[in-house]
């Protein structure tokens, strides 16, 4: 095999590669990058067996072939060569020569024989959306997925397709966070659980452009996204989602519209007098015309009154400052509308439309001295 490629073009092939390689693994094989070269392009595999990426890689092919090569030393070999053309040539036993200007580089390879491919899935099941939705659901959705796997289904994001919408939700046991997007076609229903690490690996490697589009492709036990040259595989997680509509309610006692930025400003000013390891509530007091926000700490404490529109009754609510920001940092709107009952009962952010809904359970704070 003989390949020339410009250090630019192969440098962010293999940054998408890295993606699906495994920190830990049993399996040497799968530390690598597969090259393949055909007479018509050069494609990049790896695997860590729950997630498989493929990408074609700019270059010139002078001799076809393919090898594994260990992926972290191959990224920063390349990384740290000059940029210009690199040629990257293998033999008969697996040696690797990797050439860029007076850099001479000569490795060891894997058959590319023993490498695991991608699953198979048939495309003829698939919905189609653009980098920048995608990418935005992603972002308005991932943070509340939750960090252990005690619930599998809770490191995961629901997809749900019915007709023109697709319907993302994520959830931690504290907070739920539910984006709905129209689709320009009519679609089948389609209802699957995504591992929120895939998620976060398409985000990074989708550019977000607006005209380009990504096509989602859904299988059995896998589900699979194209874009650009790249191609996506993962496996997703099994069992029954949650019943997402029976934790929701159009009930609620207390209404109250403000400001977006002046609220998160205020929350995140009084984050500063909590450390990470601290479980202090913001408590937050609504009257007739403005909202009261007030934490305390051993650091210290604070107050701020902002402006607020309310409808129906006064209310005190403790929650985790952090799930309110998290939510609000996401939302687009130059106003949210926060909805509650009372203090014990989840308060619901979300739009008119409901293409947005953020529930977050409040704290108990009974015995609360502010």
């Amino acid at each position: 095999m003989k390949l020339v490629f410009t250090k630019s073009d192969l440098v962010n092939a293999i940054n998408i590669s890295l993606k699906a390689v495994p920190s830990k693994t049993t399996m040497p094989i799968l530390e690598c990058i597969l090259i393949e070269a055909s007479p018509s392009e050069i494609k990049l595999t790896s695997n860590d067996m729950e997630l498989g990426i493929e990408t074609i890689v700019k270059g010139d092919v002078l001799e076809r072939g393919k090898i594994a090569i260990d992926a972290k030393l191959f990224s920063e070999i390349i990384r740290k060569l000059p940029d210009s053309e690199i040629t990257i040539e293998t033999d008969d036993r697996l040696n690797v020569s990797i050439s860029c200007e007076k850099a001479h580089f000569n490795i060891s390879g894997k058959s590319g024989d023993e490498f695991s491919y991608l699953p198979t899935i048939e495309r003829n099941d698939h919905i189609s959306l653009s980098q920048f939705t995608l990418k935005e659901v992603i972002r308005q959705t991932i943070f509340s997925i939750a960090a252990n796997e005690n619930n599998k289904l809770m490191t995961g994001e629901l997809f749900e397709v019915n007709e023109n919408e697709l319907k993302v939700v994520s959830l931690d046991g504290h907070r739920i966070s539910i984006r709905k997007i129209q689709l320009n076609d009519n679609y089948g229903h389609k209802k699957v659980v995504v591992p929120g690490k895939t998620l976060m690996e398409i985000s990074r490697i989708l550019s977000g452009d607006k005209d380009k589009e990504v096509l989602i492709f859904f299988g059995n036990n896998h589900i699979l996204f194209e874009f650009d040259d790249t191609l996506v595989v993962s496996r997703l997680i099994e069992g029954e989602y949650f019943k997402i509509n029976q934790m929701l309610s159009s009930d609620y006692d207390t209404k109250v519209v403000l400001n977006k930025k002046e609220l998160l400003d205020c929350i995140e000013r009084s984050v500063l007098l909590i450390r990470e390891s601290d479980k202090k509530p913001i408590i937050i007091r609504i009257g007739d015309e403005d909202m009261e926000l007030a934490i305390s700490s051993a650091i210290g404490s604070m107050k701020e009154n902002i402006a607020a529109e309310k409808k129906g009754k006064d209310i005190v609510i403790g929650f985790n400052p952090r799930f309110l920001i998290d939510a609000l940092r996401v939302i687009d709107d130059e106003n949210v509308s926060l909805y509650m009952i009372n203090s014990k009962a989840p308060c619901f952010i979300r739009d008119d439309e409901q293409n947005y809904i953020y529930l977050i359970l409040p704290v108990n704070i009974d015995s609360t001295r502010v």
